[in-house]
């Protein structure tokens, strides 16, 4: 499920992953579903061809994503068991990531033991590292402050890998750590993209507040998996991160009551 969800929330924002936002902000909610004109139309609205929106509406349902019910000449459209659990996990992570967050100053390390003719598994097994926020240190040997995501990494061979937990010593520096592991310069300029593309963002009407509010979610929702989500006492003073978060949550709760009239609208 947290394949899904990163492919998803990672990347160019094709018409099925938008599509994918759509239905967690604005289906989820209704066990009545929408009607599948409703689905396309907004796709449309958020600047994808009528043949795009179509294929993707399309293509989720045959991945088992949206299920249709005939009414007549339309068709009705609600979320499967299996996306609607989908979804839900994920309206957890963007709504839950972003606040301070607090350290007790250890460290857990991963000690990564695949051999080199192993390629794929070591692929699978560092992108899902990656994902959890671990940082690599070179040599097999990875890092994260949150000493309680051990679980979020699952070897076919428990062998694989190895964990510790500890503080730093005296030689090398917390400093030194950050900077090897994590791309942080690259990851602050996604959140000043973030907060210059909606800060001061206006939306006229409920079809603008509707778009508005779906590329809010779109960009927020790609931050769990990009951000290893450090300690505050880890980051500069003028980490961007609280900011972004200030803003994502005022223009989402803002822009809702808009939003929502125009998808009821639709459907």
């Amino acid at each position: 499920m947290d394949d899904v969800l990163r492919r998803a929330s990672v990347g160019a924002p094709a018409a099925r992953s938008t599509l994918l936002t759509v239905l967690g902000e604005f289906l989820l909610p209704r066990p009545d579903g929408a009607w599948q004109e409703a689905l396309i139309a907004g796709l449309q609205l958020l600047g994808f061809t009528p043949s795009a929106a179509r294929q993707a509406v399309v293509r989720s349902a045959r991945e088992d994503l949206i299920a249709s019910e005939r009414v007549g000449r339309r068709s009705r459209m609600r979320l499967t068991p299996k996306s609607a659990e989908l979804l839900r996990v994920g309206a957890r992570r963007i709504y839950g990531f972003g606040g301070p967050v607090s350290w007790d100053g250890r460290w857990l390390l991963l000690v990564l033991r695949v051999p080199e003719q192993r390629r794929e598994l070591r692929h699978r097994l560092t992108t899902q590292l990656a994902w959890a926020g671990f940082g690599s240190l070179g040599g097999g040997l990875w890092i994260t402050p949150h000493v309680d995501r051990e679980t979020m990494v699952q070897a076919t061979e428990p062998a694989q890998l190895l964990t510790f937990r500890a503080e730093l010593g005296a030689l090398g520096g917390t400093q030194r750590v950050i900077d090897e592991a994590w791309d942080l310069a690259n990851l602050r300029a996604h959140y000043d993209q973030f907060v210059a593309d909606f800060d001061e963002l206006e939306p006229e009407d409920d079809a603008a507040a509707f778009a508005a509010q779906t590329a809010l979610v779109h960009a927020w929702r790609r931050f769990p998996f990009i951000d290893p989500d450090l300690p505050d006492d880890l980051l500069p003073p003028d980490w961007p991160r609280r900011r972004a978060h200030a803003l994502f949550t005022a223009r989402h709760e803002a822009w809702a009551p808009a939003a929502q009239r125009h998808f009821d609208a639709l459907t």
